[in-house]
């Protein structure tokens, strides 16, 4: 059965951190100080970099848990490595390297490149993600308004953040997820003409 559109409106060119689905980046992006950017890979060349990637690491015979165990990082963001949804860093090379050895040279260099974090609006489709996105939204209020008492006005960073999957056994013998979602807080800050750096330096 496919989700409804009344479950899944369409969604506004840019949405929330605090939702579970992510805004694409426009098509100038930042500005990078003396630096070119680079013109977005074709969808159908990530897609082919994402299949090369699950490739090796099926041939290491191993799950995404244990190489994010080999490698120190999160296995929500080892996944997303192999997704090309994070950049790879140059100190992990070698511990990701031993990890899964089928990566290439080829692989290694394109999963350093700063990647294109994007995704197909069919994949609210799955299940297992559309019921994620209608936990977030159905308990965004609250949980807005927690973030609010515990913190103050602001937003939890998808930026400065970790993220892991988790598998707990209930008190009824049943297998459950435990998702846990751990970002710096930012708070709004008051916008004092008198700090506005860029009003200051064009107003002179």
């Amino acid at each position: 059965m496919q989700a409804s559109s009344a479950l899944f409106p369409k969604q506004p060119a840019c949405v929330g951190r605090l939702q579970v689905v992510r805004c694409a980046a426009t098509s100038k992006g930042p500005a990078v100080p003396g630096a070119a950017l680079p013109a977005p890979p074709p969808a159908h060349g990530k897609a082919q970099l994402v299949s090369t990637l699950l490739a090796a690491k099926d041939a290491s015979g191993k799950t995404f848990s244990q190489i994010a165990q080999e490698v120190g990082l999160t296995n929500v963001y080892t996944t997303q490595l192999f997704y090309h949804q994070q950049q790879l860093q140059a100190n992990t090379v070698s511990a990701l390297r031993k990890a899964v050895p089928a990566l290439t040279d080829a692989d290694v260099q394109a999963m350093m490149r700063a990647p294109m974090r994007s995704y197909d609006p069919t994949i609210l489709q799955e299940p297992a993600i559309y019921r994620l996105h209608e936990a977030i939204t159905h308990g965004g209020e609250a949980i807005k308004a927690l973030i609010n008492e515990k913190f103050g006005d602001g937003i939890m960073s998808a930026i400065g953040f970790y993220a892991t999957v988790d598998k707990l056994t209930g008190n009824e013998g049943e297998a459950r997820v435990v998702i846990t979602f751990n970002g710096k807080f930012l708070p709004y800050v008051e916008q004092k003409a008198a700090e506005n750096v860029a009003q200051m330096k064009s107003s002179r």
